[in-house]
């Protein structure tokens, strides 16, 4: 139980990686809230927490919509007495050459990505700094806050602005107890990715296969995808660890794609 008691605020954490860290963080002993754009979907997976014994609430969340995100931190630390944890999770992607990337899908990523990482950090802070008990930020980075992939400049520009945007918040934090790190997984086999493969084949003119073994695992120590349970973990050890000694930093979860 290395999160008894803790507060925890997920967002985008009705499937996929966030839902997977939601799950261990209720198994570790945290109270979750479930942010999610779909109230419906976040309900869905509050209540399969609270019906395997954890706490859990829902939380309607557009994490582009600065009073949506404030009143849904607010309705979190009224209905758990505080937060510790935030994770900085929802994302979505858009794959395409530069010269046919949309300005309208740039800034529907980079508002997804980039100033709902910004409003959930401030949210967070605000609350933290006001209880006085310190807490923990973590972004959902990627390998891609590292590397660079062709056609995925919005995503590769978004996910390297959250290593700055987390420096920035362990040198203001410090003094109030708040840590920010960044998690930065290799390829997860989630709908997300799912999504990609059939994508990037007909981008790159080759076969789904090729994409998996030769674009998405080709530089992993031993071909295999990351798995939700492996990030899942490492957000874990991040919200509990103790001290500033670990803030600042990005750990990157990638089977040896990229190594620091």
């Amino acid at each position: 139980m290395q999160l008894k008691d803790k507060v925890a605020i997920i967002t985008g954490s009705a499937s996929g990686i966030g839902k997977e860290i939601a799950m261990e963080y209720a198994r570790e002993g945290a109270r979750v809230a479930i942010a999610d754009l779909s109230l419906a979907a976040a309900q869905a997976t509050a209540d399969e927490i609270v019906k395997s014994g954890g706490q859990a609430m829902a939380v309607a969340m557009d994490v582009t919509d600065e009073a949506a995100v404030d009143a849904g931190t607010a309705a979190v630390v009224e209905r758990f007495g505080g937060l510790d944890v935030m994770i900085s999770n929802a994302g979505i992607q858009i794959i395409a050459p530069i010269v046919d990337f949309t300005y309208a899908d740039w800034k529907k990523l980079s508002a997804i990505h980039t100033d709902g990482a910004f409003l959930t950090t401030r949210a967070a802070m605000r609350a933290m700094i006001k209880q006085g008990r310190g807490g923990s930020i973590i972004y959902m980075g990627s390998v891609h806050s590292h590397l660079a992939s062709p056609l995925k400049s919005a995503y590769v520009t978004a996910k390297h602005g959250l290593l700055g945007l987390a420096r920035t918040v362990a040198k203001e934090g410090a003094k109030d107890g708040i840590r920010a790190n960044v998690i930065c997984p290799g390829f997860v086999r989630t709908p997300l990715v799912d999504k990609q493969i059939p994508e990037q084949a007909q981008a790159l003119g080759i076969s789904e296969a090729d994409v998996i073994k030769n674009v998405m695992l080709k530089d992993t120590v031993d071909g295999e995808f990351t798995t939700v349970q492996d990030v899942a973990q490492c957000a874990v050890f991040l919200a509990a660890f103790k001290t500033n000694a670990l803030t600042g930093q990005s750990i990157t979860v990638s089977h040896g794609w990229h190594m620091q």
